[in-house]
């Protein structure tokens, strides 16, 4: 059975449930993020707060409507992760300082979307301004459609090379011996299909976004 791998995307969580009092400076509240782990979930697995379109940890500053539906954009989402991994840590711990005051809103704002990501909150400010300077996350309203295709094709990849991995999971266990049970054989072929269907898939997606990387460029 052949294989879809999903390369440079398999992360590693780590939880940390230390949260900093809302009234400390936020530069010493965060801290370093010397010990944490800089790996973000990847674009598709279910987070634990879901966040409306808009401002990342829009929903920690303000309650939103619990009649309204949740809203995630996939490209904001890759973005965030894209960029999150890319800030690796140095040999030597990082020394100069830009020292920001933010209200108390906007430092629990930036902690929700940190801890929500899995990094500290000084690595998740200092990758996306670092982003920003470096021309890898745009402001809003400086987005381009391409900015936004690219990141939306990127996260669907990740789906669909997910969808791959189960199915060959079941088609594994299926092949793997043992007593068989009726509709094994129907199911195997299924999977089969399926795992057809999901690397065409990922073979479409990934044309489509080096189609749409080569026109942003020109």
């Amino acid at each position: 059975m052949s294989d879809l791998r999903t390369p440079d995307l398999t992360v590693h969580r780590q939880h940390n449930t230390r949260t900093p009092a809302p009234d400390q400076a936020a530069r010493y509240g965060v801290g370093p993020s010397k010990g944490r782990s800089n790996a973000a979930s990847a674009p598709g697995v279910a987070e634990a707060e879901p966040r409306r379109e808009g401002a990342p940890g829009q929903e920690a500053a303000g309650a939103a409507d619990p009649g309204l539906p949740v809203v995630v954009r996939a490209a904001d989402e890759a973005a965030l992760y894209r960029v999150a991994r890319r800030r690796a840590r140095q040999k030597v711990q990082r020394k100069e300082r830009v020292d920001v005051r933010y209200s108390v809103a906007e430092k629990q704002a930036i902690l929700a979307e940190a801890r929500r990501l899995n990094l500290a909150g000084a690595h998740y400010v200092g990758a996306v301004v670092m982003a920003h300077l470096h021309g890898d996350l745009a402001l809003p309203g400086q987005r381009t459609s391409h900015d936004d295709l690219i990141d939306e094709l990127a996260a669907l990849r990740f789906q669909v090379a997910a969808i791959g991995k189960n199915v060959n999971q079941i088609a594994f266990k299926l092949n793997s011996g043992g007593h068989p049970h009726p509709g094994d054989t129907a199911l195997l072929a299924e999977a089969r299909r399926v795992l057809g269907l999901a690397r065409d898939a990922a073979t479409s997606i990934d044309v489509a976004a080096d189609n749409a990387a080569t026109s942003k460029a020109a």
